[in-house]
C-alpha cells in the first residue's frame, strides 16, 4: 500500500477501512478517525487548492463575486457567496490562532497612526503600531474613538507582542499620543511628532499601510458589524505579516515577509500550505513563549484624563469643521420667554 498520512494528526499508522461509493477510506490508528484521499479537508468536498485560492484572492483585494468567477474558470466550481465567505471566516480564525504565539525580533523605533474605516454605516478608528526595522505590524485596534485609553491599550498590545520597550515612537500631532506614550512607557521612550509627509522623518510607512487597508475594505462588503470587521482585519494582518512579501524588504530579489525579517521561523509560505496543515498546526504545541516583563504603572489623575478628553474633543471638532460638517450646538434647559412665565412656573412648583 502506498504511504498514506492521516489528515487529522499526520500519522502514518494507517489501515484501509472499506469503500463508500467507490471511494477508498482509511482508518488512523493513532487518532481513530476515518478519511479518504481526496484533495479536500475533512468534512469538505472542495479541493484545498481552490479553497486556499479563494482566501488568498480575498485578502489580495478581490470581491467575493469576482472570486466565484475565478473559481468557475480555474476549477470549474459553482459555489455560492455564502460558501466562499464561510471558507474565509473559518480559515481566518485558524490562521489567527496559529500565528498568535509568534514573537518578532523587532527594532526600537515604532510608528503609530490611526485611520477611519466605515463599518455598518458608522465611522470607526483603526489604530496601528508598526515596527520601522522589520515592517512588522505589532498591534491593531478597532475603536469607536481615538481617546487616550484606546491608544494606551494599543501600545500595551504592541509591547506584549514585541516583548521589548521602544526607544522612539513616531506619531502625528494627535494629542492623545502626548499623554498615552509616557503613561505606558514612562520617560524611557522618546515621542517624536512628525510634521508633514514631505519632511524627514515622516510617517509614510504606516500611511501606506492604511492606504492598502482602505483599498481592501472598499470591496469587503461583509464589514457589517465591528466583530466581523475585527475578524477580517486580523486576517488581513496575518496576510500582511506572514504571507505577502513586502515590496520594500524584497528589493534584493528574494520574497521577504515582515515575519522573515523579524526572524520568525514560520513553516508555511502561502495560504495553501497554511490551510492544508491547519488541523495539524492547531494540534501542535505553540512555539516557546518568552516571559514579557510587566510594564510599570504610571497612574493618571482624573483631572488629567478630563483635560485630555477635552483636548481630543476639540481636535476632533476642528477635523470635522475642516471636512465641512455642521457645528454641534449644545442644548440646555429651555428658558422662559418672559418674567411672567417664570413667575408662574415658580408658583406652580410650590
Amino acid at each position: 500500500m502506498e504511504e498514506v498520512t492521516c489528515k487529522y494528526c499526520n500519522s502514518n499508522n494507517i489501515v484501509k477501512d472499506g469503500t463508500n461509493i467507490g471511494e477508498q477510506y482509511y482508518l488512523c490508528r493513532s487518532c481513530n478517525k476515518r478519511f479518504n484521499l481526496k484533495d479536500a479537508l475533512v468534512h469538505m468536498k472542495t479541493p484545498v487548492s481552490a479553497v486556499s485560492a479563494a482566501v488568498s484572492m480575498y485578502y489580495r483585494g478581490m470581491s467575493i463575486s469576482n472570486i466565484r468567477d475565478e473559481l468557475k474558470q480555474l476549477y470549474n466550481l459553482d459555489v455560492s457567496d455564502f460558501a466562499v465567505y464561510n471558507w474565509i471566516e473559518r480559515f481566518t480564525k485558524d490562521a489567527i490562532k496559529i500565528t498568535g504565539n509568534y514573537h518578532p525580533d523587532t527594532g526600537y523605533v515604532w510608528l503609530a497612526d490611526e485611520t477611519v474605516i466605515d463599518v455598518a454605516g458608522k465611522q470607526y478608528w483603526l489604530i496601528d503600531v508598526i515596527d520601522l526595522k522589520t515592517r512588522f505590524l505589532l498591534a491593531s485596534r478597532l475603536s469607536a474613538h481615538r481617546y487616550m485609553d484606546d491608544i494606551r491599550e494599543t501600545f500595551k498590545e504592541a509591547y506584549n507582542r514585541a516583548g521589548k520597550m521602544p526607544k522612539v515612537i513616531m506619531t502625528d500631532h494627535l494629542v492623545g499620543y502626548v499623554r498615552a506614550i509616557p503613561s505606558v512607557f514612562g520617560t524611557n521612550t522618546k515621542h517624536l511628532q512628525v510634521e508633514k509627509l514631505t519632511s524627514k522623518p515622516n510617517n509614510n510607512i504606516i500611511e501606506r499601510l492604511h492606504g492598502t487597508i482602505k483599498s481592501r475594505t472598499k470591496i469587503m462588503r461583509d464589514l457589517k458589524s465591528p466583530e466581523t470587521a475585527e475578524l477580517i482585519l486580523d486576517g488581513f494582518f496575518v496576510h500582511y505579516n506572514f504571507i505577502r512579501p513586502h515590496e520594500t524588504l524584497s528589493k534584493s530579489g528574494d520574497d521577504i515577509t515582515p515575519a522573515m525579517k523579524a526572524n520568525i521561523k514560520f513553516p508555511y509560505e502561502n495560504w495553501e500550505q497554511l490551510i492544508r496543515n491547519s488541523q495539524v498546526a492547531k494540534a501542535e504545541p505553540p512555539p516557546a513563549r518568552f516571559d514579557v516583563p510587566h510594564l510599570p504603572v504610571y497612574p493618571i489623575s482624573e483631572r488629567e484624563r478630563k483635560q485630555e478628553y477635552e483636548r481630543i474633543r476639540k481636535q476632533e471638532r476642528r477635523r470635522q469643521l475642516k471636512l465641512g460638517m455642521p457645528p454641534l450646538r449644545k442644548r440646555g434647559p429651555a428658558k422662559p420667554k418672559n418674567i411672567q412665565v417664570a413667575i408662574q412656573a415658580v408658583r406652580t412648583d410650590k
